[in-house]
């Protein structure tokens, strides 16, 4: 990717892609630091050898794509005709662990698998006990839920995954065929979040994405299930991710308003976000029952300014916010070094991947007239 660029010290290239670099001499070969000219990274950055963006925000929670592929189809997710990438362009098995073992190095705690469906992927358990050996808090994994049974679930507890999230949107099974595109069943997903529950990867998450018009009618049906099986069903904003683009503001059904439809039958106590960084509204119920409810509303209650995730997508681009509309090729650098000679050293991708943590933006644009949609699909970007 790099080939085509004249190095220079902090000088500005054009890649024939239109987009514009700024470099500077690495070792033996130029790498981009993504920054605009003239504002590069403050010395504790570089000292610390820590993630830290231009906002003083440190990166802790990696986001690591495991796979583009996925056997569902959401609508507001992913089109039919969606081309996933050649096996050649996604990381391999010693990539993944290398890198993870770099961001841990530079501060990261937490690592969440994401795909497209991780449990696609077919050396998944062998990732999971390769990375539960690093020095981290949390090792959890994103899933629809459609590929494991028990037997499984504790194999990857037993591996060292911590915690499992899953997504259930609604629990009609002619609901779940035209949302999901899928043969699968809301039986087959519900075995699974009992099944990850079985087997101690607690907490049990469940999301669900509220579209008005499809699904808003089952929010106290999917609570009663949070009651009924122990576990956090967490309800998220409509966001504008989807492959086509179709994303449409009036079918967002707000926070409020999802609290408001909860609490007309079971009333609920805010406990607040577990962590400074929490993307999660947390509520327990008033009556004492199990479970609890929370809520992600990235659209009407912005937590931007806590942010501390940084996401590496399976082909192993680097995305410093989910909603970013530029990332920066990792993989390059990782199998050619940015400039043909052979692969970078692990220094050289630690820099890399603290200039690019130096350009993670403020916050989404999605309420303002600039916004821009980023051109991947959450299927691709990794939740």
């Amino acid at each position: 990717m790099f080939s085509d660029l004249r190095p220079s010290l902090y000088g500005e290239n054009r890649h024939p892609s239109g987009l514009v670099y700024h470099h500077r001499p690495i070792m033996s070969h130029p790498l981009p630091i993504f920054t605009p000219p003239g504002l590069t990274p403050p010395p504790r950055a570089s000292t610390q050898r820590r993630l830290i963006d231009s906002h003083g925000r440190t990166i802790r929670d990696l986001r690591l794509g495991v796979t583009d592929r996925c056997n569902f189809r959401c609508v507001y997710c992913m089109d039919p005709d969606v081309r996933f990438l050649r096996k050649s362009q996604l990381m391999t098995l010693p990539e993944m662990v290398r890198v993870a073992r770099i961001c841990v190095d530079l501060g990261v705690r937490k690592i969440r698998l994401t795909g497209g469906e991780p449990t696609i992927y077919p050396h998944l358990d062998d990732l999971i006990g390769q990375l539960s050996r690093l020095p981290i808090d949390d090792l959890a994994m994103t899933t629809n839920g459609s590929l494991f049974d028990l037997d499984r679930a504790r194999l990857w507890k037993r591996l060292g995954l911590r915690r499992l999230t899953l997504s259930l949107d609604t629990l009609r099974e002619d609901r779940f065929t035209s949302i999901t595109r899928s043969s699968t069943t809301p039986a087959k997903v519900i075995a699974s979040i009992t099944a990850a529950r079985d087997a101690g990867l607690r907490p049990v998450r469940v999301n669900a994405v509220i579209v008005r018009g499809r699904n808003e009618d089952e929010i106290l049906d999917l609570v009663a299930l949070a009651r009924e099986l122990d576990i956090e069903m967490r309800f998220i904003e409509y966001m504008p991710l989807d492959s086509a683009r179709a994303w449409d503001r009036d079918k967002m059904v707000s926070a409020r308003e999802i609290l408001d439809i909860i609490e007309s039958r079971y009333p609920l106590r805010a406990i607040g976000r577990q962590g400074a960084s929490g993307t999660s509204l947390n509520h327990e119920f008033a009556d004492g029952s199990p479970g609890g409810v929370g809520i992600i509303a990235s659209v009407t209650r912005v937590f931007c300014s806590r942010c501390s995730r940084l996401r590496i997508t399976a082909d192993a681009q680097v995305r410093p916010c989910l909603f970013s509309t530029e990332e920066f090729d990792l993989r390059s650098l990782m199998r050619e070094g940015g400039g043909g000679v052979g692969g970078a050293s692990d220094r050289a991708i630690e820099d890399f991947l603290m200039d690019a943590t130096w350009t993670k933006q403020r916050g989404h644009s999605i309420n303002e007239a600039t916004y821009v949609q980023p051109t991947r699909p959450m299927s691709s970007i990794g939740g």
